[in-house]
C-alpha cells in the first residue's frame, strides 16, 4: 500500500518532482492536526501536490491514519519540527502555498518565545513561496491573532489580501465554529509576480 509518509532522515532540499513524480504546483500546511484541511484539498485538487508537517507525534499518527484509508498520491507527511523543515529541507521559491491553521498560541508570557509566527519565520515564508504565492493564516485566539497582526504588519516582501475564498476546515475550525468562536484570518502575497 502507498505511504504518503516521507522519512525526516531524507537528505534536503527535498525536490519535489522526485518526491512526487511529477511537475505540479506545491503547497504545504505546517501543523496538520487530524489532516483534515490536507486531505480534503489534495483530494479536491489533484493537479496541486500538498505536503504536510506535523511535530505532535499523537496528532501526526492520527492524522496518518486518517489519510491512509484512502491515500491521495499527491499528498505527502513528514512528523518534523516546523521552522527546522523550512529552513533545511524546503527550497527558496518552491511553494505556491504556505498554510498555518490554528498554531499553538502558547499564551502564557513567558512562552511566546515558542510561538511559530514571528519575524524568523516570515523571512522562511519570504524564501520558500514563489513570486505570488500566498501565505494563510488562521487562529481562534484574540491575543494571538493581535500578536500575529503585528508581526505581518509592513512584512518585508509581502503584500495583504482580503480573505475572500472557501477553503476545507481544519478538524479545530469545524469545531470552534459550532461553540461560536470567533476566527482570526490573515492572507499574504508573496511580491514579485
Amino acid at each position: 500500500m502507498f505511504d504518503p509518509e516521507i522519512p525526516e532522515s531524507q537528505p534536503g532540499p527535498f525536490d519535489w518532482e522526485a518526491i512526487f513524480g511529477r511537475s505540479a504546483p506545491v503547497e504545504l500546511e505546517l501543523g496538520i492536526g487530524k489532516g483534515r484541511f490536507l486531505l480534503e484539498s489534495a483530494r479536491a485538487r489533484p493537479d496541486t501536490d500538498f505536503v504536510g508537517v506535523e511535530l505532535s507525534r499523537k496528532w501526526f499518527r492520527d492524522g496518518k491514519r486518517r489519510i491512509m484509508k484512502d491515500p491521495p498520491r499527491n499528498l505527502r507527511l513528514l512528523n518534523t519540527e516546523a521552522m527546522d523543515f523550512l529552513s533545511r529541507k524546503v527550497p527558496g521559491a518552491s511553494l505556491v502555498a504556505l498554510h498555518v491553521y490554528h498554531p499553538d498560541p502558547w499564551p502564557k508570557k513567558r512562552h511566546h518565545k515558542r510561538r511559530l509566527l514571528q519575524r524568523p519565520f516570515l523571512d522562511q515564508a519570504a524564501r520558500v513561496l514563489l513570486p505570488g504565492g500566498e501565505l494563510r493564516i488562521t487562529t481562534d485566539h484574540l491575543e494571538y491573532s493581535e500578536a500575529i497582526a503585528e508581526v505581518l504588519e509592513g512584512a518585508a516582501g509581502f503584500e495583504p489580501l482580503t480573505w475572500d475564498e472557501e477553503l476545507p476546515n481544519t478538524h479545530f475550525e469545524a469545531k470552534y465554529l459550532k461553540e461560536g468562536r470567533a476566527i482570526y484570518r490573515f492572507r499574504l502575497r508573496r511580491e514579485g509576480a
